[in-house]
């Protein structure tokens, strides 16, 4: 199988064996595999990955530098959030880049529902563990959410769904990096890689989300850090960027929902 542009011929790779998946709580038992990490569609060098580890971090600094006095003009970071990873991703396998991406079926959507359910569980019992061990601080984009006015809301929420595209492909990529770095050059098996880039790839994540809370440390890397575990889990299981970014925006949206309700009975009292 040809590499991408830039790369030289990369070897075959065997699919995992089932004695390195697994189980069916945890991987579905369709044989689908992550892409890229091992070859397939098409295989990154070293280069190239750390070319695509670099591009995040660039996405991720045009979301958090360029200035956002509303939410209209927040869309341009978004945008380039998610869209200067993607751009790059393209740049080096070509088509392949879709493979981040799968077709949804009904199974997915129920899948989405699932996982954002139990992240809500699960964040909202870690945050009250941090609450009252070290307290928590708050999120300014959903304190305000609702409270500019109805184009400012519907370009909440459209950019807030864009953005929470970028924030998968933020995670995921990085999980596919470690994936390749773990397996192709550290020689560790597949399951032991998984584990160790979904670790790793939440604290990464937990990480990002530091400034947000006001460096506060604890709400960070457990609260953040363990929505963020759940969320990968359900990449892990589908294979498929769409599923977590649906339970993502169905568990922010959620909530965000929540706050533009609560802001508006505060305005009518």
């Amino acid at each position: 199988m040809s590499g991408a542009s830039g790369s030289s011929a990369a070897p075959v790779y065997e699919p995992a064996s089932p004695g390195d998946r697994f189980g069916p709580l945890i991987e579905r038992r369709d044989d689908a595999d992550f892409p890229f990490y091992n070859g397939t569609p098409t295989a990154l060098s070293t280069r190239q990955w750390i070319l695509m580890w670099v591009s995040v971090v660039v996405g991720f600094a045009a979301l958090v530098l360029i200035p956002q006095p509303g939410n209209l003009v927040a869309l341009i970071p978004r945008i380039l959030f998610v869209g200067i990873p993607l751009a790059v991703l393209a740049m080096v396998t070509r088509e392949h880049w879709t493979a981040l991406f799968r077709k949804v079926h009904g199974r997915d959507v129920l899948t989405m529902i699932g996982f954002a359910v139990l992240n809500l569980v699960v964040t909202s019992a870690l945050a009250l563990i941090v609450q009252a061990l070290f307290g928590v601080a708050s999120n300014e984009a959903v304190e305000d959410a609702g409270k500019g006015g109805v184009l400012d809301t519907a370009a909440f929420y459209v950019g807030t769904g864009i953005q929470l595209v970028g924030e998968e492909v933020f995670t995921i990529v990085p999980f596919l990096a470690l994936m390749y770095f773990l397996v192709t050059k550290a020689k560790l098996s597949r399951k032991t890689a998984i584990v160790l880039a979904w670790l790793l790839s939440a604290v990464w994540f937990g990480a990002a989300h530091l400034q947000t809370y006001d460096w506060n440390f604890a709400q960070a890397f457990i609260v953040i850090g363990g929505a963020r575990l759940v969320l990968t889990l359900a990449y892990i299981r589908t294979k498929n960027l769409w599923v977590s970014t649906g339970a993502h925006i169905i568990n922010d949206w959620t909530l965000f929902t929540q706050a533009i309700v609560i802001n508006a009975a505060l305005v009518t009292l």
